[in-house]
């Protein structure tokens, strides 16, 4: 057995690739492992097939700490205390106040089911790959849930589902939201701040993950920062050690029950989301977590998608590459009705980045929100078909509109396969309905504007920062 995602011979060739994108000097590095008779290629997915030597894999560790040891990356640009990040923020909000509908935040929850459940029988397949399903199928461009049915042989042979996911998200056989990491970690959020409240701390989320999350159903950074609290790091050192998926797109698939109890303050959401992703992750990473969060809040109460879009924007630190990835990716999906001419650019701009790390992803996300206008159908479609971690941003993307639409006015044929139920590993959550997550969320959430929401941030921020220090 050789658990994915946490291999030393396999974290130093993504270590490598993390540093130079974040300008730091791993050449002497580089030039170790590669004379060692080390790859430098990063695997695609979690492992590479073949395990190191001892011996290769001894010295794999001994440059993750050499890497660990250099001078941190990122620029003025990318701050990573939050109180540099929130000097840039609005002091007023022009969203709705009062508190979120029913009917918007049921329509969140099953937005983001929906959003992610198309997605997974296609992750990790590329984008010319998932095009090559769709139209052998009949299916292309992508309207309706992905099948196998008439999928010809060579095809399913060179494109295999999803592993995990082809027995329960193919059209044929959805029976309810079968259990995904981008719904454990909204169930996850909603618990910690039933058991804390908004006072919760990073020490809270990191000890919420061993209390009540399998280590077996993280990934990615995430597994990287559980192997780290079980190493007896607390964060945010466990977003740094030996992690270099410290930028990817975990942290932003974990935060949108943060913007749903914070309606119209998308402020009130990123501090609660920064609180939760400082536990795996730094900068980019980061900034993905307080975008969506933020977009949740205003995305229950604003009546356009360009509110929405405005909120995300309005917390990321306005010089980082991260905020110019959305807003650039944004544009595109608002200047251009064909789709396609859209993705061709964002891969052009940001291919060579993993297919789970955040920018891409993010340009994605934001691309299809502005391309799809607010609309479920339009906008899940439009991601997934677009490649790269399918299943999280179809749950971005689906959580957005899905809140903007409500439950009520979601399509059937996208909610009804869902029978209104989710299932989850996380204990005390298998089965729950989407009914009673709207209930349990509005039970938490506070009006817009409301002095107890104002005062609730500013404590438990001051109370967070002095718990963890």
């Amino acid at each position: 057995m050789r658990p994915t995602w946490v291999q030393p011979e396999d974290l130093l060739p993504h270590e490598i690739a993390a540093s130079r994108d974040e300008g730091r000097d791993v050449d002497a590095i580089a030039e170790k492992w590669s004379a060692a008779g080390g790859d430098l290629t990063a695997p695609v997915s979690g492992a590479s097939a073949t395990p190191a030597s001892p011996q290769l894999r001894a010295l794999a560790t001994r440059l993750l700490d050499e890497a660990d040891a250099l001078p941190a990356g990122g620029s003025t640009d990318e701050p990573e205390e939050l109180a540099d990040v929130r000097s840039t923020w609005p002091t007023t909000w022009s969203l709705p106040a009062g508190p979120a509908a029913y009917d918007r935040v049921h329509g969140a929850w099953l937005g983001r089911a929906v959003g992610c459940l198309l997605g997974k029988p296609v992750e990790k397949i590329p984008r010319h790959g998932i095009r090559e399903i769709l139209t052998a199928t009949g299916r292309w461009p992508l309207r309706d849930w992905f099948t196998a049915q008439g999928l010809p042989a060579d095809v399913a042979a060179r494109w295999p589902w999803n592993r995990r996911s082809a027995p329960t998200s193919l059209a044929e056989n959805i029976h309810g939201m079968p259990e995904d990491d981008d719904l454990n970690f909204a169930l996850l959020a909603l618990r910690v701040l039933e058991t804390h409240g908004r006072d919760f701390t990073s020490a809270d989320v990191a000890q919420a993950w061993l209390d009540w999350l399998p280590g077996g159903r993280v990934f990615t950074a995430e597994r990287v920062a559980y192997r780290n609290l079980l190493l007896g790091l607390a964060p945010p050192a466990t977003a740094r050690r030996h992690n270099p998926f410290r930028e990817w797109i975990g942290a932003q698939i974990r935060t949108d029950v943060y913007g749903w109890v914070n309606p119209g303050r998308p402020d009130l959401a990123a501090e609660l989301a920064w609180r939760d992703a400082t536990v795996s992750h730094v900068r980019g990473g980061v900034y993905g977590a307080i975008w969506v969060a933020a977009m949740a809040a205003a995305a229950t109460v604003a009546s356009e998608v360009d509110e929405v879009l405005d909120a995300g924007e309005s917390v990321l630190p306005p010089g980082s590459r991260f905020a110019a990835t959305v807003r650039e990716a944004r544009a595109l999906g608002a200047r251009h009705d064909d789709w396609e001419t859209v993705v061709d650019e964002l891969y052009a701009r940001h291919g060579h980045l993993h297919w789970v790390h955040v920018r891409n992803n993010a340009a994605l996300v934001a691309a299809a929100l502005a391309y799809g206008r607010g609309e479920l159908e339009r906008s899940i479609c439009a991601v997934v078909s677009g490649g790269w971690d399918t299943d999280s941003t179809g749950a971005t993307v689906g959580a957005v509109t899905g809140a903007l639409t409500g439950a009520s006015a979601l399509p059937a044929r996208w909610v009804a396969p869902l029978r209104g139920r989710l299932a989850s590993s996380i204990a005390g959550f298998d089965g729950i309905g989407f009914d009673e997550l709207a209930r349990r969320t509005l039970a938490l959430a506070q009006p817009a504007g409301t002095d107890a929401a104002a005062r609730g941030s500013r404590g438990g921020v001051a109370a967070a920062q002095g718990r963890t220090a």
